[in-house]
């Protein structure tokens, strides 16, 4: 065999050869891509899967979070709301009468009534004092504790007595009137037996503003109240026909409720008020006393056991909730025609 055949067979072998590494070259080369290609899609499905599962822990532990919260809440509610055990030793009842009297307040004539009803039904209890420190309120919601205070007297053949710290003016006189008996410190402010209606008018600077007011009513005394709107003379003598009307409701259950006591002069169903020394004098108040006196001088019963109702937490919560929805609701209603 010749050098140039020898020769030449090596030079195929060697190219043979570098086509087979070219090739296993190209292979290992697709080989990784698809490896890596398959990496990412893997990555990318395990994290999918991660935040799924992660949302629905969430989902399910916000549920749960919620179903517990309301639970604890009813529990509450209906723990708070069951009836008390019966203190069957003698005692006095007290049920506190402070602030503004109006609906949803703490001395709305729903919390208070209830209170009353709960004293007056114990059998322990021998008299039941209304600890009042109120500058009045509403004449609805005291219409309502006073005609309860009369119902519960004649029911369980009990005393009431009102016990007032700074103040019991207006709606809550209208209440401490229809009591037996008016305890006063000597500087405590009494009576203002009146009833007003307050507001402001604006239409005298939209004038010089050149502001203009469209208020659109069916029936022409129904924004007669509206601040942005004249109010004619015969809108001022309705208006003026309710406060009176309202004024003689109150000036007869001062009357009924006091009776005799009462030494009436031309200013006492005027609006003003009195020190508790001249409410005494004026017979508008019995006499002085703090409320453990008058339970253990007057009532003879000198332990006081509280009747007065108080929202827990739970119920403070449900109320911001449902205060907050209403709100909602509010706006929405406000962007449509309502008849109010």
């Amino acid at each position: 065999m010749s050098s140039e055949n020898t020769e030449s067979s090596t030079n195929d072998r060697n190219v043979m050869s570098g086509n087979a590494a070219t090739a296993a070259a190209s292979v290992h080369h697709q080989n990784a891509g698809s490896t890596w290609e398959r990496q990412v899609l893997s990555d990318l499905v395990t994290g999918n899967l991660k935040e799924q599962r992660a949302a629905r822990r969430w989902k399910v532990g916000l549920r749960l979070g919620w179903l517990c919260f309301w639970v604890v809440v009813m529990w509450q509610v209906l723990a708070h709301n069951q009836t008390s055990t019966t203190i069957s030793s003698p005692h006095t009842a007290l049920v506190n009468i402070k602030g503004e009297i109006a609906d949803g307040a703490d001395a709305s004539a729903e919390s208070v009534v209830s209170s009353m009803r709960a004293a007056m039904e114990d059998t322990g209890s021998q008299a039941l004092i209304l600890l009042i420190n109120s500058p009045g309120g509403s004449p609805v919601q005291a219409g309502i504790i006073s005609d309860e205070i009369v119902r519960l007297k004649a029911l369980h053949q009990k005393p009431i007595y009102a016990v007032v710290e700074e103040s019991c003016a207006s709606a809550a006189y209208y209440i401490a009137a229809s009591t037996d008996k008016i305890y006063v410190n000597k500087a405590s402010i009494v009576g203002s037996i009146g009833v007003l209606m307050d507001g402001f008018g604006f239409t005298g600077l939209m004038d010089k503003l050149g502001v203009e007011r469209r208020l659109m009513t069916a029936g022409e005394n129904k924004g007669f109240l509206d601040p942005f709107s004249p109010q004619t003379e015969a809108q001022r003598k309705h208006a003026q026909s309710m406060l009176n009307h309202i004024h003689s409701q109150f000036i007869a259950v001062v009357k009924q409720g006091r009776g005799d006591r009462l030494k009436e002069t031309p200013d006492m169903f005027s609006g003003l008020f009195w020190t508790g020394q001249q409410a005494v004098e004026l017979g508008l108040a019995d006499d002085f006393g703090s409320i453990d006196q008058v339970a253990r001088d007057v009532v003879k019963a000198q332990e006081l056991v509280d009747y007065s109702r108080h929202d827990n937490v739970a119920e403070r919560l449900v109320k911001r909730f449902g205060a907050a929805m209403g709100e909602g609701a509010w706006k929405a209603m406000r962007s449509t025609a309502v008849i109010r």
